[in-house]
Parts: structure tokens; C-alpha cells; sequence
């Protein structure tokens, strides 16, 4: 359900509204749909119900029921209005015949898609079409004065879903510089270009710490805190430091919230963005870079303002022995990389200078204390090998190169300390709609089912007796995948049986981490998620309780909102990916290339197969509709079709490969 679906639902005030919602809120008053509850929110009336449509083949509409025990609602043709299939509805329910539960439509509280994607199509037969860019399928397009068909081929539209009206040629589908347009706008991410207000705000605020902001604050100037990050990386949520006489590690964070008022203009644009996306040649910022890369960003050598978690522990057992929340001002003293962390913990660097030997001192303790927290984690916790490929995007906008990039001691040392933090995060709060968690529900045992019938195919036999055996069962998975040096493959598998992460009020732990509580409180740069986070807490010590209550009252449609617009951003990074994949198989059609089987689809075999391409450029999974192979066999393959439009390769399946490296030609 959408936020304004959830906001209908519970209970809201009408200031709570986004400004896309407030005319179909007002259009719901004129209807008189709403009343107001005991708690003085305005909520749908009891005839009323909000819900996804689905039209069947002959017309005919039906809305889910959001419970259970709620029967699905029958809609007549004739009441259906404007509404289509997977739009978001409110329905008055009506007296229908034979008495089946029945209802008319009175309002899209959410369209499906507010926006197309189109290109221009010519078939075998020469019959012109607009096609959608990911299905393929005839959509309807027109632009006034202007005949579609005038148009090169390929020319891609974005498209106005409700009118049909094309609101920008975005280029043509044989320049790769379109393609980032496209992943953009497929997934409703925003680009680099911030509204006016936004940036006229963020230039209004001071590119350093005034003396005024530092009263009521903890002064942690003196202490020699550092950061951590990759090499390319341009802003800095993050700085660390240990004392190691009290076993206190504090991690400070990006005050964001300090300079990110309740509904200014980058509140609002920062919650419209969600998340920064990554592409490869580029990131696209929540925040006006005016902030994110200069007053928000922890840059050494410079008076920064953080919100603090400083955890106290147990030397002997690294339990928390007390956790604590402040804002603070800080002076990062060394900005490291990831890289210069790794060259250190491996010797190959022992010249240091003053400042950088301070930071040692405590650093290098520091990084043996996370191996052990590490190791405890993983006890509850799982171990997946997510090896990442890094795409490199030339001028011309082609792919140049791939890369793997793995986890190295670097990143495990910070990551640890931010989990730390966002564990403290969370166990601030009762889980019972107080906050926003970080939740990874436990898998269901259909997929478990599934992934052992998948892996019983490749010798791995591993029994399941109910849902409570889940971890068991994928610790025994990985220990069979280990002893068959197929642990990257294995875990690629089990990690697409689990359920998604997402964001909810409600705590229900997090299964993959082992952790009974969870949160995101360490990037407030680049997740409005941890924003939210910050304000919580900031409410509760200042016994905000106006505040508190604004935020908790919104706090489900809240994180109903980041946890989508965390799936579209990595939808958008996803989609990219693949269509600079199809580009470069574009230009190595009905080459041969050496491949490994990763996916079968058990149940329907018409589906196909996937595989990964073995050549210099790594990840590139092609889609096999015949083969000859097992799951983790390794085959030769010939590149048949690489589709730029809907971003997918095929390919045949020309031979096996042997153990022994051999060709065999398939029949």
C-alpha cells in the first residue's frame, strides 16, 4: 500500500500530506469518505477501503482485502472509471447481486506508473508502434503537431502515462549516453539537478561552523578522530575514534538533521529522493552537493558538527556496557582510504607521521577488537561472499572495464563499528511502532524448500524440518558449498531465496545480521532513512514531544516511502548495469565465449537458464532458452541477440566444457 493509502487507512492530518496527495485528499472530503477518529485523525469512513485493482481478461475489477479476514471486493466494468489494472484505489462499497461483496471506484489514490518510457518500433511487416522500453508492448503515445513517425527508429519518449502525451524526446537507443536518462526516469530517480529553493537554501548556510552552533554541544575537537572511505569517495558520513584506557569507541555522524530543517526545501526533495543513487560514472545526491560534500561532510583539518554514538565495552567479552546519543563537534585528523588501512594491516607501509601514529596507536587495537566482533556475529549472523562488480564507463559512455571489488580487513573494520552504532540505534526503542528498524524477516520455507530441491540437483543434501531450522539449514548449505569450492555460486542462490530487507516501524530483528534489533543511523547523507533516525532520537532527548508525536504518527507511511525508493534506486543501478552489458554484447554477436550455468528454473523448464559469462568482462549473465547442462556446469556459449531497448542478451548453448577443459560440441 502506498503512503497516502496507509495515511487513508490509519489515520492522518491533513499538513501530513505530501503535496501530490492533498487534492485527492480534498477530493475524498468533497465526497465525504473521511471522518475524524478518537484521536481527531482523518481516516476513511468504514465504506469505504483502499486497495490495489486488478482487471481481468473480461473487465471485470477486484480489490484485495488488506487483512485476511476482509474478502476481496467484486467492481462491475461500468464502476471502474478511469482506474487500470495495478492502480491504487478507494472503493465505496456498494449493494451488488447475489449478494457478493462489490464496490465502485471513486478515486486513483495511486496510479501504477505516472510516466512511460516508449521507443520508436518498426515490425517485420512495417507496422509502426511506440513500445515500452522494458516489456516490449505497444503503449499509447502522441505529440501535438508533431507525427511520431517522422522519427528515427529507436528514438526513445518519455511519456506522460495518464494522457499519453510525450513530455521529452530523450535521444536515440544507438547513443549510449541515453541510457542513463533512461534508467533514471524508468525508476523515478532524480538527477544532479536540484529545484532553485533547494539550492538557494543550502548557499545560505555557512560553509563552516559558526562559534553559536557549538553551545549545548559535547566538545570532542581534542580527540584524534579519523575517517575511513573508499578512494572516490567525495563525502564523509562517518569518523571513528577508540579510547583505549575505557574500551569507549565513539562513531560520529553527519549532523544533518542539524542543518536540514523539517519541511525546508531539501527536507522535502530529500524525501522525494529517498537515497543517492550510484551509477558507475556518476552518483546522483540526496542532499545539494553544497552540503553533502562540504558542511555535512566530516573533511579533516575542519570544525565539523556530528551526532555521536559512544558505546562503552566490555574489554573482555566486547558487549556494550553503556550506550550513549549527543550531539557533538569534532575535528577529523586524517582522512584515510581504504586502501592506505589495508597496505598498513599488511606491512607494507611503516613510515608514519606524528598525527598518523596517534591514530595507530588506537586504530590498530581497534581493527583486532572487530575481527573478534566479527567473529562473534557470525556465530548469529551469516557470512555471504557478495562479490561486487565495478563497472568502468569510457567518455564515450561504452563499458571500458569490470572489475571485482571485495571486502578486505578495510572494510570490515569500519563496517563493524557502524553496526555497533546502528544496533545502539535501535535498541533505543520498544520495536512496537516507535521507530524506524532496519528488518530482514526469516525466509519462507517454500523458497528454502525450493533452493534445496535446486541444490539436491548438484549433490548438496541438506534436510529442513520447519521454518526454525532456517539457519541451521543454510550453515550446513555453505559448509557443503565450501568442501565443493562453490561458495560464491551457492550463496548467490541462497541470498535470492531470502526475503528483502526493508524498512518498518515495527522490529522484528534482522535474520541475515543475527541481530534481535536494527537500524541505519550512520549515512544521513545518502539515506533519509537514517535522517528520520536522527530526528527520532534528537526528540526523545530533547523531550521533544510535538515533534515525536508528528514523526510517529507518520512513521509507517514514512517507511513505506524509503523502503520503495530504495528498491527503485537499486533498480535504477541494476537496469543501468545491464544495458551497458547488452551494449557491449551488441557488438560481439555470435561470438563464443565460455560460461557458467548459475540459475534452472525447476518448475517450468520452458523458462530457460542463466548463465555468466567467463571472459574479461566479469557479471555478464546471459538468458539460454535450450541447454544441455546442470546447475554449475560449465558450458561454451554463442552470443544470439542482444536487446539495447529491454536490456537482456541471449545466447545457445555450442558445447560443454569437461573438467578437464575440454570441448564437447552438443548435439
Amino acid at each position: 500500500m502506498s503512503p497516502f493509502g496507509i495515511q487513508l487507512t490509519r489515520g492522518f492530518l491533513p499538513s501530513d500530506l505530501e503535496s501530490e496527495d492533498y487534492p485527492r485528499y480534498e477530493e475524498l472530503e468533497r465526497l465525504g469518505a473521511l471522518e475524524k477518529d478518537e484521536r481527531g485523525l482523518l481516516k476513511l469512513r468504514s465504506l469505504y477501503r483502499v486497495g490495489r485493482l486488478w482487471i481481468d481478461r473480461e473487465g471485470r475489477g477486484f480489490v484485495e482485502g488488506e487483512h485476511k479476514e476482509e474478502k476481496d471486493l467484486f467492481i462491475e466494468p461500468k464502476d471502474l472509471g478511469d482506474a487500470k489494472s495495478g492502480d491504487e484505489v478507494v472503493v465505496k462499497r456498494i449493494i451488488a447481486r447475489r449478494g457478493r461483496p462489490a464496490a465502485k471506484v471513486v478515486l486513483v489514490s495511486r496510479p501504477e506508473a505516472l510516466h512511460l518510457i516508449g521507443y520508436t518500433h518498426r515490425d517485420e511487416e512495417g507496422n509502426f508502434a511506440v513500445l515500452h522500453i522494458k516489456t516490449a508492448q505497444p503503449i499509447e503515445a502522441r505529440m501535438p503537431g508533431m507525427d511520431l513517425k517522422a522519427f528515427k527508429l529507436g528514438t526513445v519518449l518519455f511519456i506522460d502515462a495518464l494522457s499519453a502525451k510525450v513530455i521529452e524526446v530523450l535521444g536515440h537507443l544507438g547513443d549510449p549516453r541515453v541510457d542513463e536518462r533512461i534508467s533514471l526516469l524508468l525508476y523515478e530517480r532524480q538527477d544532479d539537478t536540484f529545484p532553485n529553493d533547494c539550492v538557494e537554501q543550502a548557499l545560505k548556510i555557512p560553509d563552516q561552523v559558526l562559534p553559536e552552533e557549538l553551545e549545548g554541544r559535547v566538545d570532542l575537537r581534542h580527540l584524534p578522530f579519523c575517517t575511513i572511505d573508499p578512494v572516490t569517495a567525495k563525502d564523509f558520513d562517518d569518523a571513528i575514534y577508540l579510547d583505549l584506557a575505557t574500551h569507549t569507541l565513539y562513531v560520529a555522524i553527519a549532523d544533518v538533521s542539524h542543518y536540514v530543517p523539517y519541511f525546508s526545501p531539501i527536507d522535502k526533495e530529500a524525501k522525494l529522493r529517498g537515497f543517492t543513487t550510484y551509477l558507475p560514472h556518476k552518483a546522483f545526491p540526496m542532499l545539494p552537493r553544497e552540503l553533502s560534500e562540504n558542511i555535512c561532510s566530516l573533511k579533516p583539518h575542519v570544525d565539523r558538527l556530528a551526532f555521536v554514538s559512544k558505546i562503552t565495552l566490555d574489554p573482555d567479552t566486547l558487549r556494550p556496557l553503556k550506550e550513549e546519543f549527543f550531539e557533538g563537534v569534532i575535528h577529523s585528523k586524517r582522512r584515510w582510504n581504504y586502501d592506505e588501512i589495508d597496505a598498513i594491516l599488511e606491512g607494507r607501509r611503516s613510515h608514519f607521521s606524528d598525527t598518523e601514529q596517534r591514530i595507530l596507536d588506537w586504530l590498530l587495537p581497534l581493527q583486532q577488537m572487530t575481527v573478534r566482533l566479527r567473529k562473534q556475529r557470525l556465530k548469529k549472523g551469516f557470512d555471504f561472499r557478495t562479490d561486487e562488480v565495478k563497472l568502468a564507463i569510457d567518455p564515450e559512455h561504452e563499458l571500458k572495464e569490470t572489475t571485482i571489488e571485495t571486502g578486505t580487513p578495510a572494510h570490515s573494520l569500519i563496517e563493524e563499528c557502524m553496526l555497533l552504532a546502528n544496533k545502539a540505534a535501535a535498541k533505543r526503542f520498544t520495536g512496537d511502532g516507535d521507530a524506524i528498524f532496519r528488518i530482514h524477516e526469516a525466509p519462507e520455507m517454500s523458497k528454502i524448500e525450493e533452493l534445496l530441491e535446486e541444490l539436491a540437483t548438484v549433490g548438496i543434501f541438506v534436510e529442513l524440518h520447519d521454518e526454525a531450522d532456517a539457519p541451521a539449514a543454510i550453515r550446513a548449505i555453505q559448509k557443503e558449498a565450501a568442501r565443493m569450492g562453490l561458495e560464491a555460486e551457492v550463496d548467490a542462490l541462497i541470498i535470492q531465496s531470502l526475503r528483502r530487507a526493508a524498512y518498518s516501524p515495527f522490529n522484528v530483528g534482522h535474520f541475515g545480521l543475527g541481530f534481535k534489533q536494527y537500524s541505519h543511523f550512520t549515512s544521513p547523507i545518502r539515506r533519509y532513512s537514517d535522517l528520520i533516525l536522527h530526528r527520532l532520537i534528537k526528540a526523545d532527548l530533547q523531550k521533544d514531544d510535538e515533534r515525536q508525536e508528528y514523526l510517529l504518527r507518520n512513521i509507517e507511511p514514512l517507511c513505506v516511502r524509503v523502503s520503495e525508493l530504495e528498491r527503485n534506486a537499486t533498480k535504477a543501478e541494476w537496469d543501468f548495469r545491464d544495458r551497458k552489458f547488452a551494449r557491449w554484447a551488441a557488438r560481439h554477436l555470435n561470438e563464443r565465449f565460455p560460461a557458467q550455468i548459475i540459475e534452472i528454473d525447476l518448475e517450468d523448464s520452458d523458462k530457460g537458464a542463466t548463465a555468466i559469462l567467463e571472459c574479461e568482462m566479469q557479471g555478464i549473465a546471459v538468458r539460454l532458452d535450450r541447454y544441455d547442462a546442470l546447475l554449475f556446469d560449465r558450458i561454451e556459449i554463442k552470443i544470439t541477440e542482444a536487446n539495447i531497448a529491454q536490456a537482456t542478451i541471449k545466447a545457445e548453448q555450442t558445447a560443454k566444457i569437461s573438467s578437464e577443459e575440454e570441448l564437447v560440441t552438443s548435439n
